[in-house]
């Protein structure tokens, strides 16, 4: 407060307080009982049952904890015996599941068109016209080694450049770093697909709602089988499969031609047929031929990319009477052929068993 005229100065404000008495010592005294340190009957009873109490309290605790730690435990890894599997195994088993459903989709949308829907290329049915110029994917002895997971992931992303070395090849690049149309995981999908053992049952599903597509004859679910046998084995002391599936077939790929063949030089005066291949198909349909006297096929190819031949077989096809070495990228070869008795055959190509690379071979 500022000073006022005309006030002394112990006049000013604030004004000093009377001195007070000092408190009573016995204010800052307890009573004596609280200066005794036993415990009383009632007070020591009750810490006891406190103490009971928690001990059971931390007994249930323990307990719980340690059930819980078992129960999860086998949860995680399996029951003993077998009663109950690992989760985390049937959770994989669950997503190779999903996966192969959504492979095999991925397979008949790109993939059947050039190797059929049943994987087995040229030797299904044929489509009218241009029928499966893919090879054979669904064969035990390609899928028992050949067609393993990093073999099948490099096809699909370099092309069928790897495959045979083929620059021209028709088997387009599929993985999207290389420009193709699927992503890692729809080739990962796919592979799980084409490596699907032929034991497990798989449902066909609804490509957008990944819904099971029911059959309109049964109104069940339809289903599919994967193409891998566990159980096969390829014979003792046979040779791996090739790395281009040209030199599986018989007299493929350049080999020597296969025992039993005919001799490369015809005699004097022997029939000779010029065939050319040109955009997967031959120039001529039929062929007539004198029984009894050996002939010869000038083969060219005029088909780059592509690999022919020209097998005599009998009229069901599935007899080979004479097998030749393949031609290919624009080169020409002279097939000679051993007589043949009188009868319906034909001459078809081995690599393409399709309509239009088969003909008539009239032997009269």
């Amino acid at each position: 407060m500022t000073d006022q005229r005309g006030r002394v100065p112990e006049e000013r404000l604030p004004a000093r307080r009377t001195p007070s008495e000092a408190a009573p010592v016995e204010r800052f005294s307890a009573p004596p009982a609280s200066h005794r340190f036993e415990l009383t009957p009632q007070r020591a009873a009750g810490i006891v049952r406190q103490s009971s109490n928690a001990r059971w309290i931390g007994f249930l605790a323990t307990a719980v904890v340690i059930l819980f730690v078992v129960i999860y435990y086998f949860y995680e890894l399996g029951a003993p015996l077998g009663i109950t599997g690992a989760r985390l195994d049937a959770e994989k088993d669950a997503q190779q599941v999903t996966a192969v459903e959504r492979g095999y989709n991925l397979y008949e949308a790109n993939c059947a068109r050039c190797h059929g829907p049943n994987g087995m290329g040229p030797l299904e049915s044929p489509q009218p016209e241009t029928g499966y110029i893919g090879p054979t994917l669904n064969s035990q002895e390609k899928l028992y080694q050949h067609l393993n997971e990093d073999y099948i992931r490099n096809v699909l992303t370099v092309g069928g450049r790897y495959v045979c070395g083929n620059p021209h090849s028709a088997m387009p690049v599929w993985a999207d770093t290389n420009g193709g149309p699927l992503n890692y995981r729809q080739i990962q999908e796919l592979i799980a697909f084409l490596r699907a053992p032929s034991t497990q049952e798989f449902e066909v599903r609804d490509p957008g709602l990944n819904e099971p597509v029911n059959d309109p004859n049964t109104g069940k679910p339809k289903t599919f089988k994967g193409w891998v046998d566990p159980g096969y084995k390829p014979e003792a002391g046979s040779t791996p499969y090739p790395d281009c599936y040209l030199d599986a077939l018989q007299g493929g790929g350049g080999s020597p031609a296969p025992a039993g063949s005919p001799s490369s030089s015809l005699p004097p005066g022997a029939q000779k047929f010029e065939i050319t291949a040109s955009n997967v198909s031959f120039d001529k349909k039929s062929l007539d031929v004198t029984a009894g006297k050996a002939f010869g096929i000038t083969f060219k190819v005029d088909d780059p990319g592509q690999v022919h031949d020209i097998d005599i077989r009998k009229s069901d096809k599935t007899t080979v009477v004479a097998d030749q070495p393949t031609t290919k990228d624009g080169a020409t070869a002279n097939y000679v052929y051993p007589a043949l008795d009188p009868g319906e055959y034909v001459f078809i190509c081995s690599v393409h068993p399709i309509p239009a690379m088969t003909g008539t071979l009239t032997v009269k």
